[in-house]
């Protein structure tokens, strides 16, 4: 799996609606021939995502050769319906090159970004870094987070509804906590005056000696992610682990199709109601390098 591109997916055969018991998905109109993931619900009405920037003629932007990935914001309409999107303001001082997911705070005031340490993205490891929102000048006063080790890759944050806990993927090693397989899912607690609690590996009922990546944490605490582990259906699979009452995440389970195809399934987010959401997948007929799919609950 490259550094920063991630995967699609399409119904096999029709151009509208597929159906099982119990999903109903369907490949949407804002797809295009470059990739679509990092999804991150705002709320039910904002969708955070990750595509690639292109200047005033269609064209891809590039640094160092390299494609420049960026964060966009949209709203959402009926139907999966993904409109008004555009390029969120970061303050050019930050000078921020690479971005490949976000998530905001429940109250909308920090913005956690996954990017490099410095412009060398060929080498660099990922780090998490947070910035706050000045109104006329973007995100700005971003920091990398204070557990972020440059041995290490930090990515893919995801917030908790009640902002108290922040989960992220990382290959951090040594200790009890370390890294299991080539990437794990970690927590932290967030604590006041912008500090954290010490990471902490969410364990063998989450992770495996595959990757696990992209997770996402819904209102009612259940933890969608991807993995690669073996018995799936194919490259990244979608699953899915509840938390307990007392805090502890459940033997995660595989979502089933059409959710997840024989290709890589991805970033999947569902809404408050957990009735309807958005992922990515990089099945067989899609429009483009890794498609949004939005999926109902039938």
């Amino acid at each position: 799996m490259r550094k920063s591109l991630y995967f699609i997916l399409f119904l096999a055969g029709f151009l509208g609606f597929s159906q099982s018991e119990i999903y109903t998905i369907k490949n949407i109109e804002m797809n295009t021939e470059y990739p679509h993931f990092g999804f991150m619900l705002v709320n039910d009405s904002q969708i955070l995502f990750t595509s690639y920037l292109l200047d005033n003629k269609g064209r891809l932007k590039r640094f160092q050769g390299n494609p420049v990935l960026s964060i966009f914001e949209g709203e959402l309409s009926e139907n999966g319906v993904i409109k008004n999107i555009k390029n969120i303001e970061i303050a050019p001082d930050e000078k921020i090159k690479y971005t490949t997911t976000a998530a905001l705070s429940p109250d909308n005031k920090k913005l956690y970004l996954t990017t490099t340490a410095s412009d060398d993205f060929n080498k660099d490891n990922f780090q998490i870094k947070v910035g706050e929102l000045k109104e006329g000048i973007g995100w700005t006063h971003f920091e990398t987070l204070p557990f972020c080790n440059p041995k290490y890759s930090y990515a893919h944050p995801t917030i908790s509804k009640d902002g108290k806990t922040l989960y992220f993927t990382s290959n951090m090693r040594g200790g009890k906590e370390t890294t299991k397989g080539g990437s794990d899912i970690f927590k932290v607690d967030i604590l006041e005056n912008n500090t954290f609690s010490e990471p902490k590996n969410l364990g063998s009922k989450v992770n495996s000696y595959g990757k696990e990546m992209f997770p996402f944490i819904s209102s009612d605490n259940t933890l969608y992610f991807a993995s690669n582990r073996p018995s799936g259906f194919g490259g990244f699979d979608i699953y899915k682990s509840k938390m307990t009452a007392d805090g502890v995440f459940e033997k995660a389970e595989k979502l089933p199709e059409p959710i997840n195809s024989k290709q890589d399934d991805f970033c999947l987010v569902i809404d408050r109601a957990n009735k309807s959401g958005y992922f990515s997948s990089k099945r067989d007929g899609g429009k483009g390098d890794d498609d949004v799919y939005y999926f109902e609950l039938n």
